[in-house]
C-alpha cells in the first residue's frame, strides 16, 4: 500500500510538472482583439495575426510570474528526483517526505504566479479590453498547482503511514 501511494504521488509530480512545462512554455495564457483581429499573450510573447513577437517591455508582473514559474518547476523536478530515489532504494521516509515538501513548495510558488498574473491581468485587460479571456494553457497551470498538492500530499502521507506501521521494539512492563 506505502509503495503504491508513494508511486502514485510520483506519477502526479510527473504530471504537474509537464503540465507546468508546458504551460509556462506556450503563448497563449490569454486571448483578446487587438485591432479587430484576435491575439494571445503568453509570458515569453505574444502573438498578433500568427506572428509572434517578445515582450519588448519589461513588466514587473511578467518578470515575478516567469521567476515563480520557472521556480516552481525546479520545485516540481526535485520533488520528483527524490521521490523517484526513494522508491527505487526502498522508500526512504526521510526522502519521501522530502519529495513531498519540494512538491507542496511548487504548488505554492505555482499558486503565487498565477495569483499575480491573474490579479493584474483582470485588473489591467478587464479595464482595457471587452473581448478577452484565459486561455487553454493558463488553466493548465491551474490544474498542474492540484496534482502538485496532490502529489505532495501523497508523498508526505506516506510517510505518516510508514511511522504508524513500524513495528514497536521495546514494550513497557506492567505493574
Amino acid at each position: 500500500m506505502l509503495y503504491t501511494l508513494a508511486g502514485g504521488g510520483t506519477l502526479c509530480g510527473v504530471s504537474a510538472l509537464v503540465l507546468l512545462i508546458v504551460s509556462t512554455s506556450t503563448d497563449f495564457w490569454m486571448q483578446y482583439r487587438y485591432s479587430g483581429s484576435l491575439a494571445s499573450q503568453g509570458l515569453w510573447r505574444f502573438c498578433i495575426n500568427h506572428k509572434c513577437h517578445s515582450h519588448t517591455i519589461t513588466v514587473a508582473f511578467w518578470d515575478a510570474t516567469r521567476a515563480f514559474m520557472l521556480l516552481a518547476i525546479l520545485s516540481c523536478f526535485t520533488g520528483i528526483i527524490l521521490g523517484l530515489s526513494a522508491f527505487v532504494n526502498g522508500a526512504k521516509n526521510k526522502k519521501v517526505k522530502m519529495a513531498g515538501i519540494a512538491l507542496i513548495i511548487s504548488g505554492f510558488l505555482a499558486l503565487l504566479a498565477l495569483a499575480i498574473y491573474t490579479g493584474v491581468t483582470v485588473h489591467f485587460f478587464g479595464k482595457r479590453f471587452v473581448d478577452w479571456r484565459f486561455s487553454w494553457s493558463y488553466i493548465l497551470g491551474w490544474v498542474a498547482i492540484i496534482l502538485s498538492f496532490a502529489a505532495g500530499n501523497c508523498s508526505i502521507n506516506v510517510t505518516h503511514s510508514e511511522a504508524l506501521n513500524m513495528p514497536v521494539t521495546e514494550s513497557l512492563p506492567l505493574t
